[in-house]
C-alpha cells in the first residue's frame, strides 16, 4: 500500500517523475483527468462538471468559486485517500492529507533557469517569455494555495521528501520516492488510520451534496460514528431545511443510516 502526494513549480518535472513513480509501484496517477473522473464516486454531481474538463479546470473553479473548489477537492482527495493507494498530483493534497500518517509527501524543485530551459526546448518558447510564465505561474499557485489553506505552499515541514530533480534526475528522484513509499514505517499504517479516512471520506461527500443541494451546513456538525451511519447534529432555521439535510444525507453513496439530533433555533 502507498499513497504519494507530489507537488512540484510549474515546469519542473513532478508530472514525469508522479507517472515513473507510479509506473514502478503499480499505482494509480490521480492527476486533473482522473481527479474530474473520480467525482461522481466522491458524491459531486458529473453534470455540475460537464464541458469543464480542459486543462486547468480546478484552478479556474477555485478562482471564481473557492468554496465550491475547496469542498469538491476535499471529497475527491478523501475518496482517493479512503482507497489507501495511488499518486496525487498537487491540487492541495499534500495539506489535505497531513494528518494522514499513510501517506508520503514529496516536493519536486528545479531551479527557475532549468525551468526554462525546459519550456523552451518542449514548448518553443523565447526565454524571456518563458521566465515570465513561470513567475506569473508560481504567483498565482502560490497566492491560490495561501488562500485556500493560509500555509506559504513552499513550507518545509508540509512535505516529507523535498528532491532537486534537476540535480538527480527523474530516475534517481522516482527511485528515492519509491524506496521511500515502501519503508516499513509507511507500510505498518494501521487499520485504524484507513477507517477514519473511509469515515472523513463520508463525511466530505455529505458536505459536497450539501452544498451542491444549497444546503447551509456552517452551523451543522456531521460525525460518521460507524460505517455507513451519518450522525447529524447543529441549529437550524426551521424543520423543511431539516428535513431536506436530511434527505440528501441520506442519498449520498455510502450512507446507510441517518441519525439526526438538529435542533430548531429560536428567534433565528
Amino acid at each position: 500500500m502507498s499513497l504519494i502526494t507530489i507537488t512540484s513549480p510549474f515546469a519542473a518535472g513532478g508530472e514525469e517523475i508522479a507517472k515513473r513513480v507510479a509506473e514502478k509501484l503499480d499505482l494509480q496517477v490521480y492527476d486533473d483527468q482522473k481527479l474530474l473522473d473520480l467525482a461522481p464516486e466522491a458524491g459531486i454531481d458529473a453534470r455540475e462538471l460537464k464541458g469543464m474538463r480542459e486543462p486547468g479546470f480546478f484552478d479556474r473553479l477555485f478562482s471564481s468559486k473557492p468554496q465550491s473548489y475547496m469542498e469538491y477537492m476535499n471529497a475527491i482527495v478523501y475518496e482517493v485517500s479512503r482507497r489507501g493507494h495511488g499518486v496525487i498530483i498537487g491540487h492541495g493534497s499534500q495539506m489535505l492529507l497531513q494528518d494522514f500518517g499513510c501517506a508520503l509527501h514529496v516536493c519536486i524543485r528545479a531551479a527557475e533557469d532549468v525551468r526554462v530551459d525546459t519550456l523552451v526546448a518542449e514548448q518553443g518558447l523565447k526565454k524571456e517569455a518563458a521566465r515570465s510564465l513561470i513567475r506569473k505561474m508560481d504567483s498565482q499557485r502560490k497566492g491560490l494555495f495561501r488562500r485556500a489553506f493560509g500555509r506559504d505552499l513552499d513550507d518545509p515541514a508540509l512535505y516529507d521528501l523535498i528532491i532537486n530533480r534537476a540535480k538527480l534526475g527523474d530516475a534517481s528522484a522516482s527511485q528515492i520516492i519509491v524506496e521511500s513509499a515502501q519503508a516499513e514505517e509507511i507500510h505498518a499504517c494501521s487499520l485504524t488510520a484507513l477507517e477514519s479516512m473511509e469515515k472523513l471520506s463520508l463525511i466530505k461527500k455529505i458536505q459536497a451534496a450539501l452544498l451542491k443541494n444549497d444546503l447551509d451546513d456552517r452551523m451543522l456538525v456531521i460525525h460518521v460514528s460507524e460505517k455507513g451511519v451519518a450522525e447529524l447534529s447543529g441549529i437550524s432555521t426551521h424543520t423543511d431545511a431539516v428535513n431536506r439535510i436530511i434527505e440528501v444525507t441520506r442519498q449520498v453513496p455510502g450512507v446507510s443510516e441517518v441519525r439526526s439530533e438538529i435542533i430548531i433555533a429560536q428567534g433565528m
